[in-house]
């Protein structure tokens, strides 16, 4: 038995598992107080009330620390880095409890993960985390000097789907040239060419979804901004978290979206067919980065559950390649996955440092 100890820390729970290689043995999601958590003044003042409960729900399954082989976290928000797996030390600790891209709940994990690892002698990873950034120079460049394109979405899950769609069809991953959409309350798209991460679709500039607002017509963001003398947190909130499906129909819940259309609510139907849609444009968008010469399209995350909606999608993109459905997050499999992959050999964990260059905006 090799087990390993998967951690995924949210804004108001953590998620904790654990794996004997590819193999779930339990799965636990840890609730915390709001009102507690709203007394730290930082996110990695929690670790002391959040590591207890961890250790505390581990020790009620029967298992003992000294059985693990590795334990694995989901990756914080680091400045942009390569796809893969990286070994947890104090400098990626540094980097995400003081210089994160952004300050979010997953940027404890790693440090959460060494806390456990390093009395027990063995190693702390994360895998694939949001910031990964292996995109081609040529789809960096945008119309405005200040501006450049980078890396940023459901990286875990959308690279997860490809090496399980690679795995289980025999293929190369390396050979495919492949275009993977996340579909959950953000969506973003990414395309996989020559086992990299070539180009993507980020949740600001691509579809809509149940929360985000997706890509917006500038000028017009523009005279909103000024019209309304709004200030930069109470935009992003509009984009971020009251934009999409709950901003233009007041839920974020596509199954109550289709409870209404199922009821003749034509408002309802026309913003459901509309996100499809920017699916299926976000999926072109990137087909023409390789000529075309897509093999794969690939549909994952809670939305592609949805048969209705996964169809809508299929059959406005099927010209360009066959379409293969991988419905769910799977975040905690893929981190499980991830860690196999290290422990096998397959992959090497590269050891964090911190990176010099210029931080995107």
């Amino acid at each position: 038995m090799r087990k390993i100890l998967v951690i995924n820390p949210g804004s108001t729970s953590t998620k904790i598992a654990v794996y004997d290689s590819h193999t779930q043995l339990w799965q636990e999601n840890i609730e915390h107080d709001s009102a507690v958590l709203q007394t730290y003044p930082t996110i990695f003042a929690q670790i002391p009330y959040r590591l207890p409960m961890i250790l505390r729900c581990y020790e009620q399954h029967g298992d003992k620390l000294e059985e693990l082989a590795c334990v694995m976290s989901r990756g914080g928000l680091l400045p942009p880095l390569p796809a893969g797996a990286y070994e947890v030390n104090d400098e990626m600790i540094d980097v995400l409890d003081n210089r994160p891209m952004v300050a979010h709940a997953s940027n404890m994990g790693a440090a959460i993960a060494l806390q456990i690892a390093r009395p027990l002698g063995i190693k702390a990873y994360i895998y694939d985390p949001v910031t990964v950034d292996e995109m081609i120079d040529l789809v960096r460049v945008t119309g405005l000097k200040e501006v450049t394109r980078y890396g940023q979405g459901h990286n875990l899950n959308m690279r997860a789907a490809a090496l399980r769609y690679c795995r289980e069809g025999g293929l190369d991953y390396k050979q495919q040239n492949l275009i993977v959409a996340h579909l959950g309350g953000g969506i973003t798209l990414t395309l996989h060419a020559g086992g990299r991460i070539i180009d993507m679709v980020s949740d600001d500039e691509g579809p809509f979804s149940p929360e985000r607002a997706g890509l917006i017509p500038t000028y017009k963001l523009a005279r909103l901004i000024f019209n309304d003398n709004m200030d930069y947190r109470e935009i992003m909130k509009k984009l971020q978290r009251q934009g999409g499906l709950n901003g233009l129909l007041g839920t974020t819940d596509v199954r109550q979206v289709q409870e209404r259309m199922a009821a003749g609510d034509e408002e309802a139907a026309l913003v459901y067919e509309a996100m499809a849609l920017s699916v299926a444009q976000g999926i072109g968008r990137l087909a023409v980065v390789v000529d075309g010469a897509v093999d794969q399209i690939i549909l994952t995350g809670g939305i592609a559950y949805s048969e209705l909606f996964t169809g809508k999608i299929e059959k406005r993109v099927r010209f360009i390649a066959p379409v293969t459905i991988l419905p769910g997050e799977n975040e905690m499999q893929a981190l499980a996955d991830g860690a196999c992959r290290v422990l096998d050999g397959e992959e090497t964990a590269t050891v964090y440092r911190e990176s010099k260059a210029k931080r995107p905006l």
